[in-house]
C-alpha cells in the first residue's frame, strides 16, 4: 500500500514540526464519524519512533505516521496542502472515497 505526500504538504508539515519543538511527526488516521461516515484526524506526535505497524512517509523534512488500521482507507491517496483565497488546509485526495461532505473533512467508501 502506498500513500503520497505532495511537495506543498511536505513543506508545510516540515515547517509545523520545526515550529513545535518536541514534536517529531504528523499522525494521520481515519476515524468513524462525520456526516459521510469516516473522517481524517491530524495529530502532532512526540514519539521519535513510529509504532511497530505504522506506515511512515519521510520527505523533505516531513514525517507522517499512518496506523495499519487507517492505511487501507488511504491506499493510493495523496496528502496535499492547499493555500488559496479561501484559506489554508490539508486535503486528502483519496481514490477510495466514493462520496464526501461539502466541507471535505469526511468521506464514505464502497
Amino acid at each position: 500500500m502506498t500513500v503520497f505526500l505532495s511537495a506543498a504538504a511536505a513543506k508545510r508539515i516540515a515547517a509545523i514540526l520545526a515550529a513545535n519543538p518536541g514534536k517529531s511527526a504528523l499522525r494521520l488516521s481515519v476515524e468513524g464519524g462525520g456526516c459521510s461516515g469516516f473522517s481524517y484526524k491530524y495529530e502532532l506526535v512526540e514519539q521519535e519512533k513510529p509504532q511497530r505497524d505504522d506506515f511512515v512517509i519521510e520527505q523533505d523534512g516531513a514525517r507522517v505516521f499512518i496506523d495499519n488500521i487507517s492505511l487501507p482507507f488511504l491506499d493510493k491517496a495523496e496528502i496535499d496542502f492547499i493555500d488559496n483565497l479561501m484559506g489554508q488546509a490539508f486535503a486528502v485526495h483519496n481514490p477510495n472515497a466514493i462520496a464526501s461532505c461539502g466541507c471535505g473533512s469526511s468521506f464514505s467508501i464502497a
